[in-house]
């Protein structure tokens, strides 16, 4: 119970830090907006009068269709919101939503989005044995999806639009029609549109743990992935990073990074890193059903509120926020 109250404030103080903006919220593979209600609920409760919305789209199996389809339905329902939004909003995308969420982000010009929060996504890609890939591919090993996901069929299966294998690199760039178009693996002639459009958030939050349960690698989720020896290479040492393709590295180092973890134990004593939370994906789970969660538990409320004070003071323009 009380990591799932530690996640709960994780993903609240990414929104605590800037006011009361509308939050929308993007689920994850197998999921719906049903799962996500009490976080929803959470939110409203510690932001009194907030605008908040879980998006009923591609809901359950249908959140195995390709992401650029789902991208298109979700940028449609996100900017009906926006539009009713001139301060701007809040999107807190868990799972493969952090994905369709970042994709939107760069696709859209002009929008509205102030922070962004990826909840356990695998920004970097995905590549494990996890109970998530044999609901899909129940017959196969991590070795052998890549036979599965590289071709023009298996990139109309959600996962394989992310799927990376790290031992056949070459056969990911030519076959990825998503995670390598947003990561600039694959060069294309929107790609500094698309680099300008992302960069008009003012807050990117990443978060995510060890022992995940399902983001493989689980530094994936700060855009960390494996090298072909399968040693985990973190996000300021990936090309893409180095390169800036997208905007990663000018969100990092143009903006500033701020210490979030530094203000948790002035007002409690939990462990407030996301690696106390040893299973998140199991973790999330847990929140999405249960409902009698006290929101004045532990240290729950009162460091909610103080980031609501602090956040009077911050520059709203400090733009990378890299939780662990």
């Amino acid at each position: 119970m009380k990591t799932q109250r530690a996640l709960l404030l994780l993903l609240l103080t990414g929104l605590c830090i800037d006011g009361y903006k509308p939050v929308i919220i993007v689920h994850g593979i197998f999921d719906g907006p049903k799962e996500l209600k009490t976080l929803s609920f959470f939110i409203k409760k510690v932001h009194p009068g907030t605008e908040v919305t879980v998006i009923d789209l591609y809901n359950y199996m249908q959140s195995l269709m390709p992401l650029w389809t789902q991208v298109r339905g979700f940028s449609r329902a996100i900017e009906s919101i926006t539009r009713q939004a001139p301060d701007g909003v809040h999107l807190l995308c868990f799972s493969q939503g952090g994905l369709i969420c970042r994709a939107f982000l760069s696709t859209t010009p002009d929008h509205k989005v102030h922070t962004f929060i990826s909840l356990s996504s695998p920004q970097a890609g995905q590549y494990g044995d996890t109970e998530y890939l044999k609901r899909i591919f129940p017959n196969r090993l991590k070795e052998s999806v890549f036979h599965l996901c590289y071709n023009k069929i298996g990139q109309k299966i959600s996962i394989c639009d992310y799927w990376k294998d790290p031992h056949h690199t070459s056969s990911y760039l030519r076959s990825s029609s998503f995670l390598a178009m947003l990561d600039g693996d694959r060069s294309h002639k929107n790609l500094g549109v698309w680099r300008e459009n992302f960069l008009r958030i003012k807050r990117l939050v990443l978060i995510g743990g060890p022992d995940d349960g399902v983001i493989t690698p689980w530094q994936s989720s700060h855009f960390g992935f494996y090298d072909n020896s399968e040693n985990v290479v973190e996000m300021r040492n990936q090309d893409f990073y180095r390169n800036d393709t997208f905007g990663l590295k000018t969100l990092d180092c143009s903006r500033g990074r701020v210490p979030v973890s530094s203000l948790w134990s002035q007002t409690c004593s939990l462990a407030l890193k996301l690696y106390s939370v040893p299973k998140l994906h199991g973790e999330m789970a847990h929140i999405k059903t249960d409902h009698t969660l006290s929101m004045h538990d532990t240290c729950f409320y009162p460091i909610t509120r103080l980031f609501l004070k602090v956040s009077q003071s911050w520059n709203t323009n400090s733009g990378f926020i890299y939780v662990t």
